[in-house]
């Protein structure tokens, strides 16, 4: 599926034609340099490597100046491969957030915010014993049972226990295009997306 990178600019909300308040999220997207592509003879698959933001060379080892000056362009701080792009793109070229039209519908992932440590009421949803009656004693936010005792003697993988919540990757799909404004390489999306304002997106059609 064919996409670009992109940046979480933060949320606002815009008004419909019918009057209501829709909450949106505002991306920087863009504009992504194609650093290689790669083919079904040279790497054994067809994809297209693009890049995203500009880094100062000396954050960027050798090895990454040889590769994006291949390409022409400054060292990237953001590397990714898609497949599926319907045109044939070439090394160097540009692509903006035009690459996107409005009224369509866009599948954004990236890596959610981490909480942290959390019990189970924050991390599963527990209800908690919710009552301080019969002897329960600040037990209302406490996970209950594990198992068995004698047999079997252990806890089984997969129970739902305290630990550490968020940081994974998250694909929210199905986001509708509120706006495309490509002088700034804006694109507000209905909705909101992984992760925090700042972090690294990755938008598809």
């Amino acid at each position: 599926m064919p996409g670009l990178i992109g940046k979480k600019i933060g949320m606002t909300s815009v008004f419909s034609a019918e009057g209501k308040n829709i909450p949106c999220t505002v991306l920087e997207v863009g504009p992504c340099v194609v650093t290689q592509i790669k083919t079904e003879e040279t790497d054994g698959y067809n994809a297209v490597q693009i890049a995203y933001e500009d880094k100062t060379e000396k954050h960027a080892t050798k090895a990454e100046l040889g590769h994006f000056k291949k390409a022409n362009t400054a060292p990237k701080r953001k590397v990714i491969e898609l497949k599926g792009f319907v045109k044939d793109w070439k090394v160097g070229d540009v692509i903006g957030v035009d690459y996107f039209n409005d009224d369509t519908w866009l599948d954004v992932s990236g890596i959610s915010k981490g909480k942290g440590f959390q019990g189970v009421v924050k991390r599963h949803g527990f209800r908690g014993v919710g009552d301080q009656t019969h002897g329960q004693h600040n037990r209302n936010r406490a996970p209950g049972s594990l198992g068995a005792s004698s047999y079997p003697s252990r806890v089984f993988k997969g129970m739902k226990m305290a630990g550490r919540t968020g940081g994974k990757k998250v694909k929210v799909l199905n986001l509708k295009v509120i706006k495309v404004i490509p002088e700034n390489n804006i694109l507000i999306l209905k909705g909101s997306v992984p992760g925090p304002k700042g972090s690294y997106l990755i938008i598809e059609k």
